[in-house]
């Protein structure tokens, strides 16, 4: 898109050197280490021979998302096989290794206006246990609440770094309730259902305001107020098999239970049974309470009531990887 409007002469709101520079977390990596923006320990390397950090390690292609070939490994054989999966998957052929970080993820929304970061939302990314594939998004993120002011300093100083003036921003850090580190992050709006998430905590509509930006025109916030209300995005995945209808969604939104759902995926969709990553998602819903009893509550009632069926009438929903809601501490990275 960048591209395409500079060589046009079209207004977008970043130019594409910056474009690349904020979607390669090689040059990211370096960037965060250049201007003291806390970050896991990382090298970016030939060959993981060269390794010299201790285990658990995560090892990420340097240009892809929704979490594919990102894979947590604990000796020098899983570390040499997802260094090898990783370097095919990157479009540029680049690696990152760094320290396994424990504590809770939260997605932070932002947006930049004038250079002067605005945090919209901040969520926590439940994920399947084993894996780097998000299952939920939970809203309040109590553990970033705690460490609010050390997220606003680290999102500004974010936007510094990279020249950042007008736009959307999406940071995923870990925190232990104490300090912050950031995971990534990039220059647009989050994926998936997020802009509703957004709008049920704030009221903006970020998809409009980020239109306005590609108009040439910059959208004003007031200072952000979040909602009070318990928001939890859930995302559904299959076991094996050919995707026909999903069942019980419309009678629970009729109801009130449900906010809404979404498809992302078809009829006749096939799937494999593995999770891999969050493009695996064939559906997901939205599920709001004044109270987490509530919201806990509804959540169960949608996994008793909600079925995927397949093209033989098997149910492939698989409901095993869905855990309670609850606002205690866990573990992701």
């Amino acid at each position: 898109m960048a591209q395409v409007s500079e060589e046009l002469d079209l207004p977008c709101y970043l130019d594409y050197s910056t474009a690349l520079n904020v979607t390669n977390k090689h040059h990211m990596k370096k960037v965060f280490a250049e201007h003291g923006i806390p970050t896991a320990e990382f090298a970016i390397t030939e060959s993981p021979s060269d390794i010299r950090m201790n285990f658990p390690l995560v090892v990420k292609p340097a240009d892809c998302n929704s979490s594919k070939g990102v894979v947590k490994v604990s000796s020098t054989r899983e570390l040499d096989e997802a260094f090898t999966a990783a370097k095919k998957l990157s479009r540029t052929g680049s690696v990152i290794i760094e320290r396994y970080l424990e504590g809770i993820e939260v997605s932070v929304d932002a947006w930049v206006e004038d250079g002067k970061a605005k945090i919209l939302c901040m969520s926590r990314n439940d994920k399947i246990p084993g894996t780097f594939v998000i299952f939920r998004g939970l809203y309040p993120c109590i553990e970033a609440v705690k460490v609010k002011r050390k997220i606003q300093d680290t999102v500004q100083k974010i936007a510094d770094a990279f020249g950042l003036k007008n736009c959307p921003m999406l940071i995923q850090l870990i925190t232990d309730g104490e300090d912050v580190h950031v995971l990534e992050f990039s220059a647009r709006t989050g994926g998936g259902t997020k802009h509703i998430m957004i709008e049920h905590v704030t009221g903006l509509d970020v998809i409009d305001m980020t239109v306005e930006l590609a108009l040439d025109n910059t959208p004003h916030i007031m200072p952000v107020k979040m909602s009070d209300i318990y928001l939890a995005d859930e995302f559904i995945y299959c076991s094996e098999g050919i995707f026909e209808r999903l069942e019980g969604f419309d009678a629970l939104k009729d109801r009130g239970i449900l906010e809404d759902y979404y498809m992302f995926k078809w009829k006749g969709a096939e799937f494999d049974g593995g999770v891999h990553n969050s493009g695996d998602r064939i559906a997901g819903f939205t599920i709001t309470d004044e109270t987490l009893e509530g919201l806990s509550m509804k959540h169960d009632e949608v996994l008793r009531n909600v079925h995927v069926i397949s093209r033989d009438g098997r149910d492939i929903m698989r409901h095993d990887l869905f855990t309670a809601i609850h606002s205690s501490k866990g573990e992701n990275s």
